[in-house]
């Protein structure tokens, strides 16, 4: 039975992915800094300290490195930009120390990133896993995060490295936040392009990627068609049955109100997933109304 350790296990794609490895037969444990708290079988660490159990790494035949702290939990002050960026970089330092240290290394690690990469608005372009990084803060943190986790491939460890896009779930994620209010509205103009993807798909690509031996590198994780912010909040108000109106919530009000945060909602970016499907992956769910469907129905 395949060992599969995972770090950020509790978190929305943690826990769907464990759910889905579990299904199909695997072991799976969490890198947890209280691993007592969880039913999950779990392996304490703590990424600030620089601690990690030192069975961890041995039990694991792959590893799945998802913790980072979430970028839109709380406003932008100094200090949560700090927590943002060093959560994800001590996490990914004290994982190479660990995986360097060890006798048994896993066979593959796959990480996750953001298309955050691209920077918060790269408007109408298509942009391909060669393109460069923004400029902004959540661009320069992402470049920070994959430098990080590239130094796992001077291990001889296959290494895949997911940007991955806005995340659809009935749990939790963007379409909750979006569909607080008692109406539902696109954000500013509304034509800035979401490049979206279902949960179960994302759970299937990491999967996917840890059993190929010929994914390797860098892949955007996004469905095939990105919409406009206007476009999926006006269906997913529709599934959900909630009223809809047409009129942008004003960038200014989004401004006071999150900050610098805004932008992230503001801008948007139209990411290509040739890449990961040119390996052969298939999409269950590449169409939003079929995501739209299996999440309110």
């Amino acid at each position: 039975m395949q060992h599969i350790l995972i770090t950020g296990g509790s978190g929305l794609v943690g826990a769907s992915i464990t759910k889905r490895l579990e299904a199909i037969g695997k072991k799976v444990a969490w890198l947890s800094r209280n691993p007592d708290e969880h039913s999950q079988k779990s392996f304490f660490w703590d990424p600030k300290k620089g601690d990690i159990e030192e069975d961890a790494i041995e039990w694991a035949d792959a590893v799945i490195h998802l913790a980072g702290a979430g970028v839109a939990d709380k406003r932008w002050t100094e200090e949560r930009k700090k927590v943002i960026l060093d959560s994800r970089i001590d996490s990914s330092d004290l994982l190479y120390k660990a995986l360097k240290k060890a006798k048994k290394k896993p066979q593959a690690i796959v990480c996750s990133s953001a298309v955050g990469y691209y920077g918060f608005d790269t408007g109408e372009k298509l942009v391909f896993e060669g393109d460069p990084a923004g400029d902004d803060f959540l661009a320069d943190v992402v470049k920070k995060w994959e430098k990080a986790t590239d130094k796992f491939q001077e291990l001889n460890i296959r290494t895949v490295t997911f940007r991955i896009g806005i995340v659809l779930a009935k749990e939790g994620g963007a379409l909750k936040e979006m569909l607080k209010p008692p109406v539902a509205a696109p954000l500013g103009s509304g034509h800035q392009y979401l490049s979206w993807i279902f949960i179960e798909d994302l759970s299937r690509m990491i999967e996917y990627a840890l059993e190929n031996h010929g994914v390797s590198g860098i892949y955007n994780a996004v469905g095939p068609v990105p919409v406009t912010n206007k476009v999926l909040t006006q269906r997913a108000a529709e599934y959900k049955g909630k009223p809809f109106v047409n009129i942008g919530v004003p960038s200014f009000a989004l401004k006071l109100g999150l900050g610098e945060m805004a932008n992230m909602v503001l801008g948007g970016n139209r990411v290509s997933n040739e890449k990961i499907e040119g390996t052969g992956f298939k999409f269950e769910y590449g169409d939003l109304n079929q995501a739209l469907k299996k999440i309110f129905n």
